[in-house]
């Protein structure tokens, strides 16, 4: 019995096969050139740099335990920052600083679920638990009598409208400051989607609820499509390799149930009775460009506060302003800290 002869290849199939190898190799030399872009970017080393914080452990209400650190000198004026949804502490840190240069104290925590601080108690991400969070922090770290600046980004901002509905702001706070933010209808309101068909789908309360509360895995490692992907949508067009990857990275850290719980929240907000509440002097910062929260949103909050410090739109500037300008946020925020009647309203500065 003679052996099976091996099936003949042909030309065609040999130069399929040598185009396959081709583009993955292109495909590996495409991914490692965009590693070392970012490995190389001066702003990620920058951003990825320790702080240095005080560390220290706060208890909600509810139980849940929230991760916080303080910097600067003990004694300076507080300045508490609230980062926002896929966020971390250290999304601040460039403000922070700027802000410890300043002469100022700053404490930033981990929102429940995010970073290090503990999953929630009975998965309660419901915003008023958000704002119960700002109430135990606040608690922590002012004595008796003392008053703070708080600051939020995002869903921050929307932690401290949150407190300020079911507590006395005055007692607490000197002054307050909004960053990139909205208090309702999100989905139908950013610029993602355009004008067309597609954000008409996206309006509908249960199509809010399906985009905003996806579970749908993020790629654990940066590619090249993951970074143009978010560039376009969190950010503006300054924004660096370095600033991009930075965000990146606490998004992939984000466990997919709290992303996608705080999403179905976020789907059904309405805080605009809130505003009314925060009769402090109050900054509204929001990014030209920002697609999420667009100035609209900022312009609105602006128009119903009681007590208007100002209204800065920073120009070719995305949802992530602190990482992208951090430079104008830190000096708008200092003046609100220390003057906060007199915060200019306008335009923003240079980079």
């Amino acid at each position: 019995m003679s052996a099976r002869r091996p099936p003949r290849i042909g030309p065609r199939t040999a130069l399929a096969a040598t185009a396959a190898v081709g583009g993955v190799a292109a495909a590996v030399a495409l991914q490692r050139r965009h590693l070392h872009t970012i490995e190389d970017d001066p702003d990620f080393v920058a951003l990825t740099a320790p702080l240095g914080g005080r560390p220290l452990t706060i208890v909600s209400a509810d139980g849940t335990e929230l991760h916080a650190e303080t910097f600067g000198a003990e004694g300076d004026p507080t300045i508490v920052l609230a980062h926002g949804w896929t966020e971390q502490l250290s999304f601040w840190g460039p403000v922070i600083r700027r802000l410890v240069d300043r002469g100022l104290r700053p404490v930033a925590y981990d929102l429940r679920g995010h970073g290090r601080s503990a999953p929630a108690a009975e998965r309660d991400y419901s915003l008023e638990r958000f704002g119960e969070d700002v109430a135990a922090v606040l608690a922590a770290v002012l004595p008796d009598g003392e008053r703070a600046t708080v600051a939020g980004h995002s869903l921050g901002a929307m932690s401290i409208a949150a407190w300020a509905r079911d507590h006395d702001v005055e007692a607490r706070l000197g002054a307050a400051a909004l960053l990139n933010t909205g208090f309702g209808d999100l989905a139908s309101g950013h610029l993602l989607f355009g004008a067309g068909a597609v954000a008409k789908w996206i309006s509908h309360p249960w199509a809010s609820r399906a985009v905003l509360g996806s579970h749908a895995p993020v790629p654990a490692f940066s590619t090249p499509a993951q970074e143009s992907l978010i560039r376009h949508i969190a950010f503006g067009p300054d924004a660096t390799p370095g600033q991009v990857a930075f965000y990146e990275r606490m998004l992939v850290a984000t466990p997919p149930d709290v992303r996608a719980a705080v999403g179905v929240v976020l789907s059904k907000m309405d805080l605009w009775d809130a505003v009314a509440r925060l009769t402090v002097p109050t900054l509204v910062i929001a990014g030209a460009d920002d697609r999420l929260t667009p100035p609209a949103q900022a312009r609105r909050i602006a128009e119903e506060l009681p007590r208007l410090a100002g209204l800065i739109e920073l120009p070719d500037t995305g949802h992530m302003s602190p990482i992208e300008r951090p430079r104008e946020v830190s000096l708008a925020l200092a003046r609100l800290v220390n003057e906060p009647a007199a915060v200019a309203a306008g335009s923003g500065e240079g980079r």
